[in-house]
């Protein structure tokens, strides 16, 4: 582990990238510390420990910003808009012609698609910073907000629009000059940023008298957690696919064998920010409107709402991975390059197969995502435990971001040697001239 560290520091791309990455990471945990103008930060913090259920209705948004919602920061909203956008303009993408033929054009194609979503984070920011600065001048009682009105509802749209936009523009530099993709580890760096708050809680409770067992067993089970879903996001099904040998001119192409990796999670975390997206909304609205039965019913410690968030995680789940993998493309793309799946007809035969088996594998994927999102809140519900709230999602995030991140950083590695290999070879080549 020592010599791969030493390695990545010696390579002067990779070097400069993942420092490029941990200056930008610095900027951003800078501005979230900064607080919206006209907000009392104090005032806010208490009428959210006061408040029944507004802590869980909004915990799994403040946990993908890092607090700031919570602490009415400038990157409040963080990247969510952004996200939101994305998942709206993918999903477009396959009912609408337009960002179906965009998605198809390729590098151009692609470009487009990204400005569209801009436009689409800056159109979200403004609605939900709207939102927001309702709900933190009327939503949690008087004193959170100095001066009230009109004023402070227009500079905390500016201010939060701004701030999303920042926060958008930061992780597009990361994904360009640094390592790793940047909006998923921003993500990661507000959640492993609450960590060392949660095992301080975790601390304070076991010292107030907390059942040891039970916070042993629990974090045998987060364990437990940590390994299933890297598991389940390594999982792949391998669907074996041959290529006829064909002649061109005096040379033979083709004859190989290899396969298609179809993954067990395709849809990875997306499904779980979607619905927890719709799950809010309900809660968001009783709160606004003063109806106590509508956050009883949809609090997120009751059984009406993990049976609901469940099945709208699967849902999503299917539909996510019909959007982004579609198996008509894939048996047209092996038709024309003369590749077959052995005992299946090319065509239509090939993509109902590949939909089939698409479907099967989908299922314990999906239901492995409601598992993990629902299950910390019913256990945290019944044994009390606070600190789960760095749960299942987060893992699932945390795990799945690392491993991409490392991915990259081990294909600059291997990048790296291989080109040592090649200017080797050239000097050897040039000597013995």
């Amino acid at each position: 582990m020592i010599e791969k560290l030493r390695n990545i520091f010696q390579v002067p791309e990779l070097k400069r990238r993942i420092l490029f990455t941990m200056v930008i990471v610095a900027i951003y945990r800078l501005g979230e510390h900064v607080p919206t103008p006209g907000v009392n930060v104090a005032a806010l913090q208490q009428a959210f420990e006061g408040a029944a259920g507004v802590g869980g209705i909004f915990g799994l948004y403040d946990l993908f910003v890092g607090g700031a919602f919570s602490q009415a920061m400038i990157f409040a909203l963080g990247i969510m808009p952004y996200i939101s956008a994305s998942i709206i303009l993918q999903l477009l993408g396959a009912v609408v012609p337009y960002y179906e033929k965009l998605r198809k054009e390729g590098e151009e194609g692609q470009k487009k698609i990204i400005q569209h979503t801009r436009y689409g984070t800056v159109l979200l920011s403004i609605l939900q910073s709207f939102g927001y600065a309702v709900f933190l001048q009327s939503g949690l009682g008087p004193g959170v907000v100095h001066y009230p009105g009109p004023m402070f509802i227009f500079t905390t749209i500016v201010t939060q629009t701004t701030g999303t936009i920042l926060v958008m523009w930061l992780g597009e530099k990361i994904t360009e000059h640094g390592i790793g993709n940047g909006i998923s580890l921003i993500i990661f760096i507000n959640i492993i940023g609450r960590v060392p708050n949660t095992l301080r809680q975790a601390v304070q409770n076991l010292q107030g008298g907390a059942n040891w067992l039970l916070y042993l067993v629990i974090l045998a089970g987060m364990v437990a957690v940590v390994a299933s879903v890297v598991l389940m996001t390594q999982a792949v099904r391998k669907i074996p696919v041959q290529y006829a040998k064909r002649i061109v001119g005096r040379r033979m192409y083709g004859g190989a064998n290899t396969h298609i990796p179809l993954r067990v999670n395709t849809a990875g975390v997306i499904p779980i920010i979607f619905a927890s997206s719709i799950m809010i909304f309900p809660s968001f609205m009783g709160g606004l409107l003063k109806w106590d039965w509508v956050q009883q019913v949809f609090s997120p410690t009751g059984w009406f709402y993990n049976i609901l968030y469940g099945l709208i995680i699967i849902f999503f789940t299917y539909f996510y991975t019909a959007v982004v993998l579609n198996p008509n493309d894939l048996a047209e793309n092996m038709r024309k390059y003369g590749g077959f799946v052995p005992g299946i007809r090319p065509g239509r035969k090939t993509a109902e197969y590949i939909d089939r088996v698409l479907s099967r594998i989908t299922l314990p994927g999906a239901v492995f995502l409601a598992l993990i999102a629902v299950l910390p809140d019913v256990i945290m519900a019944s044994t009390n435990a606070r600190f789960l709230a760095f749960g299942g999602t987060s893992v699932l995030i945390v795990v799945g971001v690392a491993l991409d991140t490392l991915q990259q950083i081990e294909s600059h590695l291997i990048m790296r040697h291989y080109e040592g290999f090649v200017k080797g070879g050239r000097i050897r080549g040039r000597q013995r001239m």
